[in-house]
């Protein structure tokens, strides 16, 4: 399970149950940066302006050692209503604020958000289980974003069109879509938030977010930033409002006609319900899914970069990114080389395995049990179906949820569990002959985020980044397919879900395109030359 449950309706000792929890973390464990946080000011999972919840209260795990973290109480039903409610409301008082002024707004969220750096990045850390360093790297991504959001509020622009009539101005307009929902997933507690939330709040757009249940603290810390900065600058909280809660305040937000955006990151499996649901009720859907990322490695690489690159690709977050590397496709002449020196890294970042608070730890835990049976069933599966275990392949016996990363051979690019996303640090190599190739089975599996090739052939990197060549949303040279900038837009396609997110102009899926026509004249000229008398 994601977390666990404690207790239904009580509200009436939330509060202290909260604050003792943080109390005895912060004395049984010098977690002195829970105070930092202002943590045990706040009594609930479900601000709104206020904190206030009436829903389960459930404990999360830290993913280091197995043991409680914290209680949150999250919303009920009831909660939910208040939390809709609350930020329609709040809109109407944002849209009117400049679009220039809203990225003032963002602009001290982001410095907020710079002075608790370290703090929230040990908080990701404690309750996700990254590493210290990525935790910290994550919040620095939403401070990135921020000031990405303050010159984009100066910047939104829209177009004048030629007519084709006399006297007529054809322009295209975009305008804020009112509450958008964010549902979050474990992996990226704060960044992924911090995307959607900077840029559509920049755009005109108030917030509903649902971060993961087995986040929860991380959810309740950021929004508390968050709400302070809103309330010095007397703007209504609910503008951000947190609506923490499960499966039933997620679906309550997909079928939600008041809720014209619902902008979710998770499984291709849960995101496929969600999209057909936003789109029953023919409202918009934003879906950032499943990853089967690949790297190639051509025969004129350069193989110290290849050798660096793959580490982190893989094992970066104990492969829970997204956009962590599963497969490596390898030209033939290189195969061995290449395998010899990532199982001699491997067997560097092992002994670097530990607690992620740790600021020496290079290689942390999985985020639950539920990850690490998932983990165990992929290596059983591969195992019958003819794979060699080059490194790795076992749970490790230590106190949390920690598993060795691994690496396979000897089995099809088409074997079910190759094509199958499994969000744990095992990697799959193939080797190749030809670009072609190597191209098809990069392109063989149903999702498309996330793609690199490593080569110094000005020919093979067209061939690669062409209409025949990738077809991920994110397609690189001589870099590892996870680690996106903020400028660029983030996404994938296929299965993966076809959402942007952060730059470029992702920022017009947070809005709506209006098609305007203004007659200035004294006659009605009707377009294509139609005489209507």
């Amino acid at each position: 399970m994601m977390s666990r449950i404690v207790k239904k309706g009580v509200s009436f000792n939330a509060g202290k149950l909260f604050s003792r929890s943080i109390s005895l973390l912060i004395e049984k464990n010098g977690y002195e940066f829970l105070n930092e946080l202002g943590l045990k000011a706040v009594n609930s999972g479900v601000y709104d302006g206020q904190w206030s919840a009436n829903g389960e209260v459930i404990t999360t795990i830290s993913p280091a050692n197995g043991q409680p973290i914290a209680s949150v109480q999250q919303a009920n039903p009831k909660d939910y209503e208040r939390c809709v409610q609350s930020a329609s409301e709040a809109w109407q008082t944002w849209v009117d604020i400049p679009a220039p002024k809203r990225g003032e707004v963002v602009r001290q969220i982001g410095e907020a958000l710079r002075s608790k750096l370290e703090p929230l990045g040990k908080l990701i850390s404690l309750e996700m289980g990254k590493i210290l360093a990525e935790g910290i790297g994550e919040v620095q991504e939403y401070i990135d974003i921020c000031d990405y959001a303050v010159g984009l509020s100066r910047m939104l622009d829209g177009k004048i069109l030629p007519s084709e009539r006399p006297e007529h101005v054809l322009l295209e307009n975009w305008n804020p879509l009112g509450v958008v929902a964010v549902i979050s997933a474990f992996n990226f507690p704060v960044a992924v938030y911090g995307w959607n939330s900077a840029i559509a709040m920049v755009c005109g757009n108030s917030l509903l977010w649902k971060g993961a249940p087995s986040t929860s603290l991380t959810s309740v810390a950021t929004s508390n930033i968050i709400a302070k900065v809103l309330e010095k600058n007397g703007i209504p909280g609910a503008v951000c409002t947190l609506c923490a809660g499960g499966k039933e305040i997620g679906e309550a937000m997909t079928s939600d006609t008041r809720i014209p955006l619902v902008s979710f990151t998770g499984s291709c499996e849960v995101g496929k319900k969600v999209g057909v649901k936003v789109q029953e009720r023919f409202g918009k859907s934003l879906l950032e899914l499943g990853g089967n990322n690949a790297i190639i490695v051509a025969d004129d690489a350069d193989l110290n970069v290849v050798a660096q690159s793959v580490v982190f690709s893989c094992c970066g977050t104990a492969g829970q990114r997204c956009t962590t590397t599963r497969r490596l496709i390898l030209h033939s002449s290189v195969y061995d080389t290449v395998l010899n020196n990532i199982i001699t890294a491997y067997g560097n970042v092992v002994k670097r395995l530990g607690d992620p608070l740790d600021k020496n730890t290079l290689y942390g835990p999985l985020h639950n049990q539920m990850a690490v049976d998932k983990f165990k069933d992929a290596i059983d599966e591969a195992i019958k179906a003819g794979g060699k275990i080059e490194f790795g392949g076992k749970v490790v016996d230590r106190p949390g949820f920690f598993v060795e990363p691994t690496i396979i051979t000897g089995l099809k690019p088409t074997s079910n569990v190759v094509l199958r996303e499994t969000f744990a640090p095992i990697v799959y190599i193939f080797k190749y002959e030809s670009l072609e190739e190597a191209i098809f089975i990069n392109n063989s599996v149903q999702q498309g985020l996330s793609s690199s090739i490593f080569t110094n052939d000005i020919s093979r990197l067209f061939k690669w980044i062409g209409p025949k060549g990738s077809d991920c949303g994110i397609v690189n040279v001589n870099i590892p397919t996870s680690g996106a900038e903020i400028g660029g837009a983030f996404g994938g396609e296929k299965h993966t879900g076809g959402g942007r997110e952060s730059g470029s102009d992702s920022w017009k899926q947070y809005m709506r395109r209006s098609t305007i026509t203004i007659n200035n004249g004294k006659v009605l000229t009707l377009a294509q030359g139609i005489n209507f008398q």
